[in-house]
C-alpha cells in the first residue's frame, strides 16, 4: 500500500470514527460496563490460583475460606456474564444509531446532487454506495468496535495480570504485541486492493442488475437475454476471483498465523517454568494462571484479526460513501438573502447558450419571451434542444452563458420552494410513485384536500376510469404505475400539476400516450388551463399548437425560425417541411395556409 492510500484509508477511518463524537456520553457507559466485566473476567483466574497455590497444593482445605473463596469466584462470573449483556446491548445500539444517521445523511446528499451528477452515474452504483457500503461499515461500527474496544481492554488486563504473576515473563510476552502489529499491518496492505476490486464488482453488478430490471421489455423483444447473462457473468466472475484471494490472504495470515505465534509463546513460556523447576520449586497455580491468561491473551488477538477483513471493507467502502458525500456537483441554487415570489410568470431568455459536458454546446444564444397568458411552443428534431431549454427554466442544471428572468428577476435569486410552487411540469412519460393515487396527486402538501383532488381529475377526465378502479382514490398504484395504460398515467400526471395551480405550466408532448378521443377533452382542459398562466409546451405533433402565441423552431440547439402556425407555414421553411411530412400533402398545408 503506498503511502497516498494509506493515508486516505487513515483519514476514512478517523472521518468514520468521528461519527462517535454525538454519542459519547453512551460510549462512556459502554466502556464503563466494559471495564467491570473484562476486570471479573481477569480476576477469575487469580482466584483459582490462590486456591491451588495457597489452599490444594499445602492440603489445607478450611471450610469457610473455600466457601468464601468459590463464593466470590461464583459472583464474579455471574455479574461478568450480566456486565457482558448489557455492555454488549450497548455497544450494539450506538453502532446502529450511528449508521441510521449516516444513511439518513448519505441519502439527503443524493436527494441535493444535482441531475449532472445522475447523467454520468449509473443508478446500480448509486444504489451500492447507499445500501451495500453502508451495510459493510455498519458492520464495522456493530462488530470491530466494539470488539476491538473490548478486546484492547482486555489484553492490558491480561497484561496487568501477567506482570502481577510474573515480571520477566510479562516482559517476554510484550514482544508479541510489535509481531501483531506487524501482522495486522500486513494484511491491510494486501487485502485494501481486494477489497477495493471487491466492492466496485459489487457496484458493477447492481447497476447490471438495474439496468436489466428497467429494460427488462427491451431485452424480452430483441431477446437480448444470452447477451446480459454473459456481461452478468463476466462482473461476477470478477468479483468471484477478487473474493477468493482475499479469502487465501484471510486462510494465511489470520487465523493460522495467530495459532502459529501461540504455540511458538506456549512452548517458550513453558520451556522457561521448566528451566525455573531445576533451580528451585514453581508455584503450580502460577503455570496455571499464566498459561490460562495467554490463551486468554491470544483469543481476543484472533477475534480482532478475524474482524480485521470487516474493518478493511468498511474502511473501503466509506471511502466510497465519502466519495459521494463530497460530491460538489449539488443541484443549482438560489443566490442572495432575498425571497422574491412569482407573480406573474412572464418568462425571458436572453442569449442563452448551454453544454452538458463543457465541449459541446446543445443550446446556442436562445432568447425569447412569453408573457401571462401566452403558450410558446418548441418544435425541432430530436437532439435540437427543446428538452435543455425545459430543464435550465427548472433549474435542474445552471445556465452558464446568458440569462434566464422571471418575472424580470434572474432565475437564480428564487429559492427551490418557489420555483417549484409556481411551475408545473407534465412529461411525455409521468413518473408514478408506489402509493394510492390520493397520495400520487397529493404529494405530501398538506394545502391540497380531498375535494381539490377529485376536482382535478375531473377536470383532466381521468375521474371516471379512477372511480372504476377497485377503491377509488385509495387505489394502490404499483411501482412506476405499471398497471395503468400510458394514457391513464398520463391522466394522472395532468391532475397531479393542475392540483398544485401553477403560474407556469410546462409540458412536454404532454398529450402524446392518450388517445384522440381523450386528447380532445385534454385540449379543451389545456385551453382552459393556459388562461392567465404561463405556458411552455414541447410538441412532436404539429396538429397540438396550432393556436400558440409563439412557436419556436430549433435546430442543432439554434432558434431557426420564429412565429404562429399560419406565419411559419407561410414561410415554407423548416417548419413547412415538418408540417408537410406530418400532413402528407402540400394541399393540406396550402389549405391550412389559408
Amino acid at each position: 500500500m503506498d503511502k497516498n492510500k494509506k493515508k486516505e484509508q487513515s483519514l476514512a477511518l478517523k472521518r468514520l470514527l468521528s461519527y462517535t463524537k454525538s454519542h459519547t456520553k453512551e460510549f462512556v457507559i459502554a466502556f464503563t460496563l466494559l471495564l467491570f466485566a473484562t476486570l471479573a473476567d481477569i480476576v477469575g483466574p487469580i482466584l483459582i490460583k490462590i486456591f491451588i497455590d495457597d489452599y490444594l497444593t499445602p492440603r489445607n482445605l478450611p471450610f469457610q475460606p473455600l466457601l468464601l473463596l468459590g463464593t466470590a469466584y461464583l459472583l464474579i462470573h455471574i455479574s461478568k456474564v450480566v456486565l457482558q449483556y448489557f455492555q454488549l446491548v450497548k455497544f450494539q445500539d450506538i453502532a446502529l444509531k450511528i449508521i441510521r444517521e449516516m444513511r439518513i445523511e448519505v441519502f439527503s446528499k443524493v436527494q441535493s446532487l444535482g441531475l449532472k451528477y445522475f447523467d454520468k452515474t449509473p443508478g446500480g452504483s448509486i444504489v451500492s454506495r447507499v445500501t451495500n457500503d453502508t451495510e459493510a461499515i455498519k458492520d464495522m461500527f456493530v462488530e470491530v468496535v466494539a470488539t476491538f474496544v473490548q478486546n484492547g481492554v482486555f489484553l492490558i488486563g491480561i497484561f496487568i495480570a501477567m506482570f502481577y504473576l510474573n515480571v520477566n515473563l510479562a516482559l517476554f510476552c510484550l514482544v508479541l504485541i510489535p509481531i501483531i502489529f506487524i501482522l495486522m499491518q500486513a494484511y491491510r496492505r494486501f487485502s485494501s486492493k481486494y477489497y477495493h476490486d471487491m466492492r466496485e464488482r459489487i457496484s458493477q453488478l447492481n447497476a447490471k442488475l438495474n439496468e436489466s430490471l428497467q429494460g427488462m421489455a427491451i431485452i424480452q423483444i430483441f431477446r437480448q437475454e444470452r447477451r446480459l447473462r454473459k456481461e452478468f457473468k463476466e462482473i461476477n466472475e470478477a468479483h468471484y476471483h477478487a473474493g477468493v484471494k482475499n479469502i487465501k490472504l484471510d486462510g494465511l495470515l489470520l487465523r493460522p498465523a495467530i495459532d502459529f505465534i501461540y504455540i511458538m509463546t506456549i512452548i517458550m513460556v513453558l520451556s522457561f517454568f521448566g528451566i525455573s523447576a531445576m533451580e528451585s520449586p514453581i508455584e503450580i497455580g502460577v503455570l496455571y494462571a499464566f498459561v490460562n491468561y495467554l490463551e486468554r491473551f491470544f483469543e481476543p488477538v484472533n477475534n480482532m484479526m478475524m474482524r480485521l477483513s470487516l474493518l478493511q471493507q468498511a474502511i473501503v467502502a466509506s471511502q466510497r460513501v465519502f466519495e459521494l458525500l463530497d460530491n460538489e456537483e449539488l443541484a443549482p441554487q438560489k443566490v442572495g438573502n432575498n425571497n422574491p415570489s412569482i407573480n406573474e410568470g412572464v418568462i425571458e431568455f436572453k442569449n442563452v447558450s448551454f453544454s452538458y459536458d463543457g465541449k459541446r454546446d446543445v443550446l446556442k444564444n436562445i432568447s425569447f419571451s412569453a408573457k401571462k397568458g401566452e403558450t410558446v411552443a418548441l418544435v425541432g428534431h430530436t437532439g435540437s434542444g427543446k428538452s435543455s431549454i425545459i430543464n435550465l427554466l427548472l433549474r435542474f442544471y445552471s445556465v452558464e452563458r446568458g440569462e434566464i428572468l422571471l418575472d424580470g428577476k434572474s432565475i437564480n435569486v428564487y429559492s427551490d420552494k418557489e420555483l417549484r410552487k409556481s411551475i408545473g411540469l407534465v412529461l411525455q412519460d409521468p413518473f408514478l410513485f408506489v402509493g394510492t393515487i390520493k397520495e400520487n396527486l397529493r404529494l405530501n402538501n398538506p394545502n391540497i384536500t380531498d375535494n381539490d383532488i377529485e376536482e382535478a381529475a375531473k377536470f383532466v377526465q381521468a375521474d371516471s376510469f379512477i372511480q372504476e378502479l377497485e377503491g377509488g382514490y385509495g387505489y394502490q398504484v404499483a411501482e412506476r404505475g405499471s398497471t395503468f395504460s400510458s394514457g391513464q398515467r398520463q391522466l394522472l400526471a395532468f391532475a397531479r400539476t393542475i392540483v398544485t395551480n401553477p403560474k407556469i405550466l410546462v409540458l412536454d408532448e404532454a398529450t402524446a400516450n392518450i388517445d384522440t378521443e381523450t386528447e380532445e377533452a385534454i385540449q379543451e382542459a389545456l385551453e382552459r388551463m393556459r388562461k392567465g398562466r404561463t405556458t411552455i409546451a414541447i410538441a412532436h405533433r404539429l396538429s397540438t399548437i396550432q393556436d400558440a402565441d409563439l412557436i419556436l423552431v430549433l435546430h442543432h440547439g439554434e432558434i431557426v425560425e420564429q412565429g404562429t402556425h399560419q406565419e411559419l407555414l407561410a414561410h415554407q421553411g423548416l417548419y413547412y417541411k415538418m408540417y408537410l411530412l406530418q400532413n402528407g400533402s402540400s394541399e393540406k398545408v396550402e389549405n391550412a395556409v389559408m
